[in-house]
């Protein structure tokens, strides 16, 4: 592709409608592809990457291991509070433009990872990288609509939900290999020449959406109040999963109780202020739409049986079934591995078969796929372990697709930001969601009591959940 040449400017949005061409030609939009892909793939990995070096980080600067933690929560927080507003602020200013500088911003946050002197400096980097990955995040969905034509839009979105469930697991392999030969902070260090290359190949290929004109600004107090929401109910939530010795801890309990009740209040102030704007940063709008609504808690219940799982998972095979970490990875790779063949396979049926059937079946298989992991014996033979492994990952990845579609295309083109932003809270709700349930349920019954197998048994019942959705999709 000539690097002195841009993808064509498409033409303005009509009143209600668009007259944007249908994707972009070839091979302008492999190019954009790849930019998009990769930095979906980047910023979905650095949500997981870190976790495997707290121990050392912890070790490096002195810290005790629950302040270290906040190296997470401080990108995850920053990302969930901020993906609203980045996606509202694609449809103002463009969401390449958007994509760009949240690239941007998450590449130079990345050098500050590497150099932070302190551990409250280093959570400070990690927040900004939280911004720069929300940037990416928002539009992320919005930017594929714009690059593949409608009859193939299911397809683009099946190798985006690939990217994005295969970098969910990835993370853990990734960061063991690296600090296998470095130390941490080369976490970081690997980051920045990535950035840069995707930068370089963004602002050459990503297509262009015109800005918005006339409708609701994007207020600060709005994303303040967003940002409050999300946080308190996040850290309220993460609360309630604390546990001191085996115990729940009484005083985190009611802190937790505490922050979930002031963000539940902040949420109605903020979503009650909403619903007066046509184009809301909260996307009330669109969650009036009923296949719109379903498919978000599809995705929110989907997202957390599968958080649940994944987490619960390497207790039940290291401690509960005392495999090597070897053998405990390669085992757990048949989820993922499923999931990138059964994709391509239901990108190809969206527009064949109604969402809520696909949905709903992926589900379903989904859910039977726990049970079978809930219900193993204590020393199951490697294939009574990797089949249920399979049709997890095969009914997630027939699930995920077409929901996705759903969510995008249901929305009106000048609204592609906010539901593509939506799209992205719908998963890190649920994934915090099914990470707050598990520590719940390790705080009562702890590991040896058979905590694994009965976050496995509720993550089917999640399952189960979003499969009804699902199909609740078919009326609607």
């Amino acid at each position: 592709m000539p690097t002195a040449r841009l993808p064509p400017v498409q033409k303005k949005y009509e009143e209600g409608t668009s007259v944007l061409p249908d994707g972009l030609p070839v091979p302008e939009r492999y190019w954009a592809m790849a930019a998009i892909l990769l930095g979906i793939a980047l910023s979905v990995l650095d949500a997981t990457l870190v976790n495997l070096a707290l121990p050392d980080i912890t070790r490096h600067f002195g810290a005790s291991p629950a302040a270290s933690v906040w190296v997470v929560n401080a990108y995850q927080l920053a990302t969930l509070g901020l993906l609203l507003p980045c996606a509202k602020l694609g449809e103002r200013v463009g969401y390449r433009a958007v994509y760009l500088v949240g690239l941007a911003v998450f590449t130079a946050a990345s050098l500050g990872c590497v150099v932070a002197p302190s551990l409250p400096l280093l959570a400070g980097a990690r927040a900004v990288q939280g911004f720069g990955a929300a940037g990416m995040m928002a539009v992320n969905a919005a930017l594929v609509r714009l690059t593949y034509p409608g009859a193939v839009l299911g397809r683009a979105l099946a190798l985006n939900s690939v990217v994005v469930a295969t970098s969910s697991v990835a993370g853990p392999s990734i960061a063991a290999l690296v600090l296998s030969v470095a130390s941490w902070p080369w976490l970081f260090v690997i980051q920045v020449p990535l950035g840069v290359v995707l930068l370089w190949i963004g602002r050459r290929a990503l297509p262009h959406n015109p800005p918005r004109v006339g409708g609701q600004p994007l207020r600060a107090i709005e994303v303040a109040l967003n940002i409050a929401m999300f946080s308190l109910v996040f850290l309220g939530a993460d609360a309630f999963g604390a546990r001191r010795g085996g115990a729940p801890d009484a005083r985190m309990l009611a802190t937790g109780a505490g922050l979930l009740a002031l963000g539940l209040a902040v949420a109605w102030v903020y979503v009650r202020g909403q619903r007066r704007q046509a184009a809301p940063l909260f996307p009330v709008d669109l969650l009036r739409i009923p296949v719109f609504a379903l498919s978000m808690c599809t995705s929110v219940t989907a997202f957390a049986a599968q958080t649940l799982a994944f987490i619960a998972l390497p207790f039940l095979l290291l401690q509960g079934q005392g495999r090597s970490h070897l053998a405990a990875g390669l085992m757990i790779t048949a989820w993922p591995a499923a999931v990138v063949v059964m994709a391509p396979i239901a990108g190809r049926l969206v527009g064949r078969h109604p969402a809520g059937v696909l949905g709903g079946i992926g589900q379903g298989v989904l859910s039977l796929g726990l049970l079978c992991l809930a219900l193993l014996p204590a020393r199951p033979a490697d294939w009574q372990m990797a089949l249920p492994l399979v049709l997890c990952g095969a009914g997630f990845g027939l699930f995920q697709s077409p929901n996705n579609h759903t969510i995008v295309t249901s929305a009106p083109l000048p609204r592609a930001g906010a539901a593509s932003g939506m799209l992205g809270t719908a998963r890190l709700t649920g994934q915090s969601l099914g990470a707050v349930m598990l520590g719940l349920i390790f705080s009562v019954v702890g590991v040896e009591g058979g905590g694994p197998a009965i976050a496995l048994g509720l993550a089917s019942a999640l399952a189960a959940a979003s499969a009804t959705f699902s199909l609740c999709r078919l009326r609607a």
